[in-house]
């Protein structure tokens, strides 16, 4: 829920800011502003909370404190990404292959009943995909139709 509060009122504000500046709208340089907002503010899940979130990745994956590590990194950049003209549209599809790829690993924490944060497995379990999932959906529309679909 956090990561959708960030989303949109960094969104929101970016739109305002956009316009005090430049006297014009542009909302998607707002959407894009506000996913990568969204973006670091998940990345420092990964550092702040690394043993729960190494508790999300299945067993069967190796390396899992390093892919935490990474995954966060790689948010930061990507994000940043976004905002740069010139690598916003490679930076996009790398982001909606990346939150695809987290599904599974969101299927995982909720079916072990992962809580992240506290690093325990006493989180709210499968009720949690209920909304993760339309989530994740929302990132990659969010994600594609901000920076991929010309308009």
């Amino acid at each position: 829920m956090k990561p959708l509060i960030v989303l949109i009122a960094v969104f929101l504000i970016s739109i305002l800011a956009i316009r005090l500046l430049t006297e014009k709208y542009d909302l998607l340089l707002s959407a894009r502003i506000g996913m990568c907002a969204m973006l670091s503010f998940t990345a420092i899940g990964h550092f702040a909370f690394t043993k729960g979130m190494t508790m999300m990745i299945p067993s069967i994956i190796p390396l899992k404190t390093e892919i935490v590590y990474l995954t966060g990194i790689l948010e930061i950049l990507l994000g940043i990404g976004l905002i740069i003209p010139s690598f916003r549209v490679y930076s996009a599809w790398i982001l909606i292959i990346f939150f695809i790829l987290l599904l599974p690993a969101n299927i995982n924490a909720a079916v072990k009943h992962v809580d992240y944060q506290k690093g325990t497995f006493d989180g709210s379990g499968l009720t949690y995909l209920w909304f993760r999932v339309p989530l994740q959906i929302l990132f990659i529309f969010w994600t594609y139709f901000s920076s991929i679909k010309i308009w």
